[in-house]
């Protein structure tokens, strides 16, 4: 299934459009399955189901968090697509504001659908979650993304989410 390996991830929010930039020179496993999923709309309706003030927004959770199709709040987080897992693919662009990583378990080969977008740097990330991209337009649409509750790692109820993904 052969895709250009080139192309911005266009997400629009309630508020506005982000555009990502996708590292393939950093990341191209993980940007084409970005591209991959969002071409074929997996990510329309996916919940923000994990938001920490001053931390990130982590959505992408196209089995449990698509909130048209088959939302389940408690397992929202633990589910993918699919697709077989990624294998790392680490780097050394830092974890800052605005820096798109993908999710996993402990596992470090485990990354999937799942993303996460930086409110604020975390360099205890470095090295140890994959970075894939970059937001270039609409951060602040990102800051205005429903914060979840501290005590619950994060978790939002009645979350926000991605409307719709697309790659331009």
């Amino acid at each position: 299934m052969a895709q250009e390996a080139a192309g911005d991830l266009v997400i629009e929010l309630k508020d506005g459009i982000v555009r990502v930039d996708l590292l393939d020179d950093v990341a191209p496993q993980h940007a084409q399955r970005l591209r991959e999923l969002a071409a074929a709309g997996e990510y329309d309706n996916v919940a923000f189901h994990r938001v920490i003030d001053g931390f990130m927004a982590q959505t992408g959770d196209v089995e449990f968090g698509d909130l048209t199709d088959g939302y389940m709040a408690p397992r929202a987080g633990t589910g993918g697509s699919d697709l077989p897992n990624l294998p790392a693919e680490f780097s050394d662009v830092p974890f800052e504001r605005g820096v798109v990583g993908m999710a996993r378990s402990q596992d470090a080969n485990s990354a999937n659908s799942q993303f996460f977008i930086m409110f604020d740097e975390g360099s205890f990330l470095n090295g140890q979650y994959t970075v894939v991209g970059r937001v270039k337009e609409g951060m602040d649409y990102v800051d205005a993304i429903k914060k979840g509750d501290q005590a619950a790692n994060g978790s939002v109820d009645s979350p926000d989410r991605m409307i719709s993904v697309r790659v331009e």
